[in-house]
């Protein structure tokens, strides 16, 4: 499938038919590399992962104290040695006897159970007495072989992105490097002749340049690597150009600003020239002008995003990384959605999905809220920093009563 099968012109499309749309933009993930653990954080899995081993590999004591077979043949034991963490034990128990252990220390051959140290106590010589004995049950404080991971089951499926807690369950089942895709390219650009780089003087009718930075953001929490072509003015020419040289360099190309009908408003202009426009109109809100293609020879997947800042980070969310992740190896992946209560009255329009930024909490019940977290227009970053999620708004819906139910996207859920 191509874009240019899609036959989209100029029409105004659905929020969920453009997602449909763009799952033909990316055809296969990127090839996969075998890279140490130590490089793998953010990186997604090509390859299953099976453990060679059991996790634990030895049945061991979960607390300190002793071990022992229960129910105990006697009232008082007989302590036959110590067995610490990272050795054996040199010999098994007898009926009467126990032994020392610390936490992690295999279990002697014959113990079946672990009573902690605060039950314990040692009326002389090698000798301890349980003091509670009611309140022992056969096999507690015991982790069994295997427990967590079992030799040669699977650990870790293709497609899992690998972040602390599956960087840690690699390392103990001892696996030093893995296969993983390789990590998108990514070109990004502003345009604008008022757009200004932070740290240096602003114009009187100049803008700094928040875009940039909050896409920097966003692709660095998805690990890709970043080409930062600066800012390009309001010139055709150059922005063909621009467009043609970070196809050939780059996995994706992405853009801020220059994508609706104004008359400076030179990317899609500059689209036309080197490669393929597929639609550029969403029912949305913020967001609606978001220009999507392929460049050059390479066909290199393109995103062209409004200019206000707001708009390029929900497009993003919404649009752009739905489809690094096919090309990251994660062709399934759906963003996390919850569902809550609205705190406020939201405005809304019937025809048109509209992304709130708002912050959720729980009440006394259990039951989850989100309320707006102040002024919505897409220039107002504010609003953005304040937020832990974006209310989802459906186009069927003509505003939202206090006490409805919402659509709620985590924001910075990037797992």
């Amino acid at each position: 499938m191509s874009l240019s099968c899609f036959d989209l012109g100029e029409r105004m499309l659905a929020v969920d038919e453009a997602q449909r749309h763009l799952e033909g933009l990316v055809a296969a993930p990127l090839a996969s590399e075998s890279c140490p653990l130590g490089e793998l954080p953010g990186r997604v899995l090509a390859d299953a992962i099976r453990s060679p081993i059991d996790v634990p590999q030895n049945t061991n004591a979960a607390m300190d104290g002793i071990a022992l077979a229960w129910p105990a043949a006697a009232e008082t034991l007989a302590l036959v040695g110590t067995v610490l963490a990272g050795s054996h034990a040199e010999r098994g128990l007898a009926a009467g006897e126990a032994m020392a252990i610390t936490t992690g220390a295999p279990l002697p051959p014959g113990a079946d159970t672990v009573i902690m140290q605060e039950q314990l106590a040692f009326p002389g010589g090698d000798r301890v007495r349980v003091t509670r004995p009611d309140t022992v049950r056969r096999g507690q404080h015991v982790r069994q072989a295997g427990e967590d991971v079992s030799r040669g089951s699977l650990a870790l499926a293709a497609g899992t992105r690998l972040g602390p807690a599956q960087l840690g369950l690699l390392a103990s089942l001892g696996v030093a490097e893995a296969r993983v895709h390789r990590r998108p390219r990514v070109a990004i650009f502003s345009s604008g002749d008022e757009v200004t780089a932070p740290g240096t003087p602003l114009p009187m009718a100049g803008i700094y340049d928040a875009n940039r930075y909050s896409l920097r953001g966003l692709l660095d929490a998805l690990s890709c690597e970043i080409i930062d072509l600066g800012i390009l003015p309001d010139d055709s020419e150059t922005m063909a150009a621009a467009l043609s040289g970070a196809a050939f360099r780059a996995d994706m190309v992405i853009t801020s600003g220059g994508v609706s009908v104004g008359r400076a408003d030179w990317i899609k202009a500059a689209l036309g020239e080197v490669g393929e426009l597929g639609f550029w109109r969403i029912a949305m809100r913020p967001g609606r002008p978001l220009a999507c293609g392929w460049l050059g020879p390479e066909r290199t997947p393109f995103f062209g995003l409004p200019g206000n800042p707001v708009a390029v980070m929900v497009t993003f969310l919404q649009f752009v990384q739905p489809v690094l992740r096919r090309l990251m190896g994660q062709p399934g992946w759906q963003p996390r959605r919850l569902t809550a209560l609205a705190a406020t009255p939201l405005a809304s329009r019937v025809g048109r999905v509209d992304y709130l930024r708002g912050s959720y909490h729980s009440d006394s019940q259990g039951r989850l809220w989100v309320t707006p977290t102040g002024r919505q227009g897409s220039g107002i970053l504010t609003s953005m920093v304040l937020a832990d999620c974006l209310i989802e708004v459906g186009a069927e819906r003509e505003g939202v009563a206090e006490g409805e139910p919402v659509t709620l996207q985590l924001l910075n859920d990037f797992s």
